[in-house]
């Protein structure tokens, strides 16, 4: 029993899912398959009435896409950079964004529609980050890690007893080299003006009767599952009497 919770744990920050809201393009990420309504909700700010939702309703909430990556630390990396670059979007803003002819700001109820509206931001922050990540760590990050190494080396070496068990590592390793993004609509790709050579852009399915679970290979095997078409799921369950049969 054992062997899932470790692997689920391994496999932790090397899979970053996009939910898109179908009716005000919010976006949320998630680290796992399924949305936590805590942990999604607290991405949301709250920008007037009804701009937050008590909670997360299936229907709404569509995949996107699904970003893999070789490494965890990739992957974590990438989702605390998605959070930021979000935050800045919620909060730097230019004020043209919300505003009309004469100088005029919109009305309260509009504004939150616009800034709602985070799907192309959201794809176009993805590009960014990894190409950030493509060109690697500043000199400056590099420099700071090293200094933190020999510090807590000099201080072991002196037998400074609460220092023995921090052991800090270097920067994670980067690049882009492995890093796969599949897309439910391979259209939205082009939110972004460009994309890293080295990133592969794939298509992606849903599992069936679920809205916003995307299908990832390998997990419908271990769950003995089947993939159908979606073309077929939608044919009223003919897929499923045809593999009966």
């Amino acid at each position: 029993m054992a062997q899932p919770v470790a692997k689920e744990i391994a496999e932790h920050g090397t899979r970053i899912f996009f939910y898109n809201n179908i009716r005000t393009n919010q976006v949320v990420y998630s680290l796992s398959r399924t949305l936590n309504n805590v942990a999604s909700l607290a991405q949301l700010p709250y920008l007037g009435k009804k701009t937050v939702p008590a909670r997360l309703r299936k229907d709404l909430w569509h995949p996107l896409c699904l970003v893999e990556f070789p490494r965890p630390s990739q992957g974590l990396l990438a989702f605390r950079r998605l959070r930021e670059f979000r935050r800045l979007h919620e909060t730097a803003y230019p004020l043209s964004l919300i505003t009309r002819a004469k100088d005029q700001l919109l009305p309260k109820k509009q504004r939150g529609k616009v800034l709602m509206d985070q799907k192309a931001n959201s794809i176009a922050d993805l590009a960014a980050v990894l190409k950030l990540q493509k060109e690697g760590w500043t000199k400056k990050h590099v420099q700071k890690k090293e200094r933190q190494i020999e510090k807590v080396r000099m201080l072991k070496e002196r037998g400074k007893t609460k220092y023995r068990r921090r052991d800090p590592q270097g920067p994670p390793e980067m690049g882009v080299e492995g890093v796969r993004v599949r897309w439910i609509n391979l259209l939205d790709a082009e939110f972004a003006e460009e994309w890293p050579e080295e990133v592969v852009h794939d298509g992606l399915t849903r599992q069936r009767y679920t809205a916003a679970l995307p299908l990832v290979e390998g997990d419908a095997e271990q769950k003995g599952e089947k993939d159908f078409p979606a073309a077929l799921l939608d044919a009223g369950g003919q897929a499923g009497m045809e593999a009966r049969a």
